[in-house]
């Protein structure tokens, strides 16, 4: 871990809090913040690991959000740091969901509100894209990896393929790849 210090339970819950409640659009609106607070910033744990953690948290059950939030806690303070770290990602929720549901009729027929959704929903296209070109460029190391990335892509897009059966066709490629290359060293 690339950390200068191990961080106080309480910056893990307020670090977590903050972008749990600033972060529409869920966990993939919350890469770039991710990136920029734990790798560049506090450097608690470096991009590959959160490459990583962000992969982990998207193939385990529950939100990535909150998975990746448990695992970064994991790795910087141990159990106390994953309880803080999660604890954190979820507070800001539960609070914005229990005043909605006070007031849902309201909200859901308030134009401003509908409008500002809308806007938000652009920031987060916006967010995701920007997620996309980055960690593609630190992901997409060699033309092998370009060629799976484009044919994930395609089936994906202009086949209405399932994600499931290209990340298990693409680790599987990865796995053949290595041994490949491997084979041809030695």
């Amino acid at each position: 871990m690339n950390k200068q210090k191990k961080p106080r339970l309480s910056e893990l819950f307020f670090l977590f809090f903050k972008m749990g409640g600033i972060t529409f659009g869920g966990g993939y609106a919350m890469l770039p913040i991710l990136q920029r607070e734990l790798a560049e910033t506090r450097k608690w744990v470096s991009e590959e690991e959160l490459l990583d953690f962000y992969a982990i948290g998207q193939s385990t059950p529950g939100i990535i959000a909150v998975n990746t939030a448990t695992f970064v806690g994991y790795r910087t303070a141990g159990i106390p740091g994953a309880l803080a770290a999660t604890a954190g990602m979820v507070t800001p929720s539960l609070i914005i969901i229990t005043f909605i549901a006070a007031f849902l009729k309201t909200f859901s027929e308030n134009i401003y509100v509908q409008k500002a959704l809308r806007g938000v929903n652009i920031s987060v296209a916006v967010l995701l894209l920007t997620s996309v070109y980055k960690f593609g460029v630190k992901s997409i190391l060699d033309k092998t990896g370009m060629i799976i990335c484009l044919l994930s892509f395609s089936l994906i897009i202009f086949a209405g393929w399932s994600p499931i059966p290209i990340v298990l066709l693409s680790i599987t490629a990865g796995i053949v790849m290595h041994f490949i290359r491997k084979g041809m060293k030695g």
